[in-house]
Formats: structure tokens, C-alpha cells, sequence
């Protein structure tokens, strides 16, 4: 007659731990939280140019021409300058895969006419050296004009706009037109175009041939009903090779 009873004692047990555990299986929402998985930065070649009169730079990185990373986080210390790039655009990208700039806002303390190390975490990792431009004195204000800065690659230069964000112009060519000079010439705005009404800055890349090492080079831009802008190119064509 015992057999029976500590059966039932066992079930018990059984049905007293089986409770226990769905109890802690509902206290946690029925559901096992698993971490999802983190997605690995995409290490990319870097080049950079000097803009703005040294109050911005441009961050040159290879994807798609119509998602542009954005620089999230900034912070200068121990002489390097670290920059967090991040994807943010949620619409639909491109397939090409082509070279597009990021544009930074340098911090104060930085002396542009010291090398720089660049040092770029987030959703892209990498390493660039931008030379030191003598000429460069920091202002934190800028004028909002034209400005342009020749890239640790060779024979590329970033030309930095300033506009509406809604109606970016582009480059659509790029000529040695001197022994030191280069004229670029800009898409235009489409008349009936609505733009927004704010000023931002737009970096544009294009490349020419020529023109290493050659000082003082300035680069006109032209663009439809607009008067053209001389502006120099800030740095030397080719000095991050020589170095």
C-alpha cells in the first residue's frame, strides 16, 4: 500500500518543480532574450582634404554615391582625431560603388598646419594621415563660400559648396586650364526645382591629371546663372606620397 502513495509523492514533486518552472518562464515574458547580432564595420580606405580654411575636413570613403555616411561623433586628443561614421539614410541606395565625402567640422585645438592623424570607428574603420597646411590659421566662423582641398590621393581634390540641402549641384567636369590653375564646372539647379530654403555645405570629389606638386593652385567654379568663384586648393597634389 506504500508503492502507490510515494508514486503520487513523486508526481507531486514533479508537478510542484514543473510549475516552478513555467512560473519563471512567464515572469520573463514566456519568451528565451537572445542578443542579436552586432553588425561588423566595414573597413574602408580613407582619404582626406582640408576645407574651409581648415575649420572642416573631407572624409573620402568608397559605397554607394547616394548614401553618404555622416560624421556622428567627433573628438581630438593626443593628437588624433577620432570620427564616428554612421549610415543614417533609411531611403533607397544605389548600387554603384563609387568615392563620396564626409563632411567634419574640425574641433578647435586642432593646428592645421601639423599633420593629422585620422582615426574612423562606427559603422566604417580606418586610418588616414592629412599633411599640415602652413597657411592654415583656424577661425571658428566661416564665410560660407567656396573652398577646396586636395586629397591624400593623388590628383584628387574635394571642392566644398555651400547651398539649399534640397538642391545640391554636382560636378560635372573638371579641367587644368594653367600652369596652376583648374576650372570645374557645376550641374546647375533645374529652374522649376523647389529647394529648401537653408544654407549647407556640399562635398564634391573630382580628379584631374597633373598638376603634382605644383603650389598654389587655385580652382575656378562655375555654374549656370551664377558668377564664376576662384578659390585656392588648399594643401599640395601629391604631398601625402612625398612624406
Amino acid at each position: 500500500m506504500r508503492r502507490p502513495a510515494a508514486l503520487g509523492a513523486s508526481l507531486a514533486l514533479v508537478l510542484l518543480a514543473g510549475a516552478a518552472l513555467a512560473g519563471c518562464a512567464s515572469s520573463s515574458g514566456g519568451t528565451t532574450q537572445t542578443a542579436e547580432p552586432s553588425v561588423p564595420a566595414v573597413v574602408t580606405e580613407l582619404d582626406a582634404a582640408w576645407l574651409d580654411g581648415g575649420r572642416m575636413i573631407g572624409l573620402v570613403t568608397q559605397g554607394s554615391s547616394t548614401c553618404i555616411p555622416t560624421a556622428e561623433d567627433v573628438s581630438y586628443a593626443d593628437g588624433v582625431l577620432q570620427v564616428s561614421l554612421v549610415d543614417v539614410s533609411e531611403g533607397v541606395c544605389t548600387a554603384d560603388f563609387a568615392p563620396r565625402v564626409s563632411l567634419v567640422s574640425v574641433p578647435e585645438d586642432v593646428d592645421a598646419s601639423e599633420n593629422l592623424a585620422i582615426e574612423v570607428t562606427g559603422g566604417y574603420t580606418g586610418e588616414v594621415t592629412l599633411p599640415g597646411d602652413e597657411g592654415l590659421v583656424f577661425a571658428s566662423t566661416s564665410d560660407q563660400t567656396p573652398s577646396a582641398g586636395w586629397s591624400t590621393a593623388e590628383g584628387t581634390f574635394i571642392v566644398q559648396l555651400w547651398g539649399s540641402s534640397g538642391c545640391p549641384e554636382s560636378i560635372t567636369s573638371a579641367e587644368v586650364t594653367g600652369d596652376a590653375a583648374i576650372t570645374v564646372s557645376l550641374s546647375g539647379v533645374p529652374a522649376d526645382k523647389v529647394c529648401t530654403a537653408d544654407i549647407a555645405p556640399n562635398g564634391q570629389i573630382t580628379v584631374v591629371d597633373g598638376l603634382v606638386g605644383v603650389q598654389d593652385v587655385a580652382v575656378t567654379v562655375t555654374s549656370a546663372g551664377v558668377e564664376p568663384f576662384t578659390t585656392p586648393i588648399l594643401g599640395v597634389n601629391g604631398a601625402s606620397a612625398a612624406q
